[in-house]
């Protein structure tokens, strides 16, 4: 399904370290993500490590496919393998030249770093000096850290914009970088993205594949392009129509919502964790945690979003049966007669997180996650849940997870957000 009269964008993603394993790469598909809601079609995502030729054939790559804009990360620093803004410059056919005014803003960030350390004269300034090597006719960005981003022109194409590698500075740069004349311009061009988006909770991909098929016999689905992708336990199917073909995405969003309404979590891409937010807001509730195989991370997302002081009250890891015990009042009886992984407990650890912290709503979560522990009767991935609310509400579940251990508390954490989006959604 195409997307060919979109414009295409390309992201180069520099650093030796990125492919040794040594960090994973987050500017890549957050760049992909940015610029394919400005409406470009993102060709390739390329890591290279700090070596010129590298880049240079990566930009070339850009070049052969068409790409109107190229995003690079990284290689803007003062050490001898920070080299992007002299191959970008040789890319475009320009030289370097020393930007006084860059060179006046870096100096005043690391004057404050010289005189905490000691580490200023010459080392210092040949650093300075190197960061504020611009190419000619390029836009300057001003630092988030210390480095400045560049959005160099190139004739012929592709526009360059070339970011620093640390993920805050590149997304706190990505502002002035669109709002920098020549990627201001570009973007003008660029048709509006106008993505549909839907998100499932327990629906296999195979499903909504038969789905497609179904209606792709029917009607001519060519002029959308629909991905799927599988995260945090929901499918996430995203329609990228082509200028003219907003009429069929509109019939092709509203047919997968009805055929599988049972499952939809949301129409608009909207994401579970902002949906719990909402709803906990409206109902003014609060949420308290009580973990055992999840180790916290249901608390952790949680509160990973501003203003979560608003409705999470806290939580409790109660790993041992003695804190399960102490801390959240599971009567210990219950545990040697039950398990610590049962459904009795599940709803105790619930119980007792809500009444320790006065929430409105409570969740217990315990499970054999492994690789070991599991039985015939408890295999290994059996998760209990238990939502419970002061108003009376009790959601339980006790499903077999599938995976790792990573994976287990992983969903395990997706599945228990859902079942507190399932009860702040209750009237």
């Amino acid at each position: 399904m195409s997307t060919a009269s979109r414009p295409r964008a390309a992201v180069v993603v520099t650093g030796s370290e990125l492919l040794t394993g040594v960090i994973s790469d987050r500017n890549g598909p957050w760049l992909a993500r940015e610029l394919t809601a400005l409406g470009f079609e993102v060709a390739h995502v390329q890591l290279v490590g700090d070596r010129p030729d590298d880049l240079v054939r990566a930009l070339d790559l850009a070049v052969a496919e068409g790409c109107e804009l190229v995003v690079t990360s990284g290689g803007l620093g003062p050490t001898a393998d920070d080299l992007t803004a002299e191959v970008v410059a040789g890319f475009a056919g320009v030289p370097l030249e020393l930007d006084e005014a860059v060179y006046e803003r870096v100096s005043g960030i690391l004057a404050g770093f010289a005189a905490r350390t000691g580490f200023g004269g010459p080392a210092l300034e040949a650093a300075n000096r190197k960061q504020a090597m611009v190419p000619r006719g390029a836009v300057a960005l001003d630092p988030v850290g210390t480095a400045p981003g560049l959005v160099v022109p190139r004739p012929g194409g592709p526009l360059v914009v070339v970011l620093p590698g640390p993920p805050r500075e590149l997304q706190g740069m990505w502002p002035a970088a669109l709002a920098a004349p020549p990627v201001r311009d570009l973007l003008a061009r660029v048709p509006a993205a106008d993505a549909r988006s839907l998100r499932f909770f327990g629906l296999p991909e195979s499903e909504i594949a038969a789905t497609l098929r179904e209606i792709g016999a029917e009607r001519d689905l060519s002029g959308v392009e629909i991905t799927t992708c599988l995260r945090r336990s929901e499918l996430e199917v995203d329609m990228r129509p082509e200028p003219g073909a907003g009429d069929v995405a509109d019939a092709l969003h509203a047919e997968l919502g009805r055929r599988h309404a049972r499952h939809l979590v949301s129409d608009d891409g909207t994401s579970t964790d902002e949906l719990l937010a909402r709803a906990l807001r409206e109902r003014r509730w609060t949420v308290a945690t009580g973990e055992s195989c999840t180790g916290g991370m249901l608390a952790s997302r949680l509160v990973d979003l501003a203003g979560s002081s608003d409705y999470v009250a806290g939580g409790v890891v109660a790993y041992s049966n003695t804190a399960k015990t102490d801390l959240l009042g599971v009567p210990a009886e219950m545990i040697a007669t039950h398990g610590a992984v049962s459904p009795e407990v599940a709803r105790a650890l619930a119980d007792g997180a809500r009444e320790r912290f006065g929430a409105d709503v409570g969740i217990g979560i315990t499970g054999v996650a492994g690789p070991g522990g599991g039985t015939e009767a408890k295999p290994v991935g059996y998760v209990c849940f238990c939502v419970t609310t002061a108003d009376g509400q009790v959601i339980a579940r006790d499903p077999r997870l599938p995976g790792g251990r990573a994976d287990i508390r992983e969903r395990s954490t997706d599945v228990g957000m859902h079942l507190l989006l399932r009860a702040a959604r209750s009237s």
